[in-house]
């Protein structure tokens, strides 16, 4: 069967360069959809699917976008009713692929439309934006961005070499054979360098009862990785024994999810067990970036790059409450296990972190403000003591009703 590319842009400004990739495309056999998301000049090439179907899905009409003449107005309706088209039409079964190509706005655009699509989905973006970081045209999602080099701007020497290698990654792309795995089920893990033992013991264990364990490194964007994933609804489980995020994001760290991790599972009804692990630091970079207000507080060199900064009583009762309002919104099975004797393998008896003081604030807020009917298990072990993982293991089991 015929593979589809959709190709979505600005066919005013960037019409000849679409018309190049198009040509590009088909020379290879595949067909092309092109989605027209311009809103000065009529488009240079016919489109497929027209700017009035976008403005429509955006709220809009094209007619009152390009009679105000605002175009900051103009691109932010558009990249809205792009973000909302673009699965629609891939639900439909119209196109297989996608590639766009701009500068920062058409980048911005289309990413936003791309973002909004599975996993899974070839997603190819040509743009002058790309050798900078474009984490915040990426996201989480898998997004390939290719540097234009030169401008998006007429077909020359450089820009024909680009344009048509990117047609043929987004071609290889969709014509590529996936391997049939085990397709086992799916658990999620978060993970730091401090509760590696406990996480991998656990996920022994869940491998051995036939599921297949997918590890995040909670630096900031693994942990928004994670949450899209659950959000996805390719996840069974979750075992979410470290939630260090949530101390970055309280007191300003590096490594902050940012303000809704914790909340996919729970509101997904997928079944969970969360622990407070690695709540007892806070992640800079090496020890100049520090900020200077955080002078005369606890620090643990982790490497000669990553400095941890040990939590106070205030802030870790802080985080027993934060904590607690994202369980809280949980409507599928989830158990909170907290380790008596430390949250990481520095916060231990005789450890550079161990503050037992700190730890009960949080734990006494989060048993306090979570609600009655959530299972809290105390346990007299540290986080990575293998009882402690076996125990996460043990109630994830449970709790989708394996056990």
């Amino acid at each position: 069967m015929q593979k589809t590319i959709a190709l979505i842009g600005a066919l005013d400004t960037k019409g000849m360069e679409y018309g190049f990739v198009k040509q590009c495309i088909e020379e290879r056999g595949l067909a092309t959809l092109l989605i027209d998301a311009g809103t000065l000049d009529p488009p240079r090439i016919p489109p497929d699917v027209s700017r009035d179907e976008i403005a429509r899905a955006a709220g809009t009409d094209i007619a009152s976008l390009t009679a105000k003449k605002d175009r900051g107005e103009a691109v932010a309706a558009m990249t809205r009713g792009a973000a909302l088209l673009l699965p629609k039409l891939y639900a439909e079964g119209r196109f297989d692929g996608v590639m766009a190509l701009g500068g920062s706005g058409g980048t911005a655009m289309a990413c936003a439309a791309m973002r909004a699509l599975p996993l899974g989905v070839p997603k190819v973006m040509v743009s002058t934006a790309a050798g900078t970081d474009v984490s915040g045209y990426v996201g989480v999602k898998d997004i390939v961005m290719i540097p234009s080099i030169v401008d998006v701007s007429g077909i020359n020497n450089i820009s024909r070499e680009v344009f048509s290698r990117a047609a043929g990654a987004i071609c290889g792309m969709v014509e590529t054979h996936i391997a049939p795995g085990e397709d086992k089920p799916l658990i999620a893990a978060s993970m730091f360098g401090n509760t590696t033992p406990a996480v991998e013991h656990a996920k022994g264990i869940l491998e051995k009862h036939g599921y297949e364990v997918l590890v995040f490194h909670c630096t900031g964007t693994g942990g928004r990785t994670m949450e899209s994933l659950i959000e996805s609804g390719r996840i069974s489980g979750v075992l979410d024994i470290t939630t260090t995020e949530w101390a970055d994001e309280l007191v300003g760290g590096a490594l902050t999810a940012g303000p809704t991790r914790l909340e996919a599972a729970a509101k997904h009804g997928i079944p969970a067990i969360i622990t407070p692990a690695c709540l007892d630091m806070v992640n800079f970079w090496a020890p100049e970036t520090i900020p200077e207000k955080f002078k005369n507080r606890v620090f643990y060199p982790h490497n000669p790059n990553v400095t941890l900064m040990r939590t106070t009583t205030d802030e870790n009762a802080r985080l027993g409450e934060l904590l607690a309002e994202k369980i809280n919104q949980s409507t599928a099975p989830v158990t909170v296990l907290l380790p008596l004797k430390g949250l990481s393998m520095i916060d231990a008896p005789c450890g550079p972190f161990w503050n037992p003081e700190a730890d009960q604030a949080l734990f006494a807020t989060l048993k306090k403000h979570l609600r009655p009917d959530i299972q809290v298990i105390e346990m007299d072990n540290n986080v990575n003591d293998p009882s402690f993982a076996e125990a996460c293991a043990h109630h994830l089991l449970k709790n989708m009703g394996r056990l």
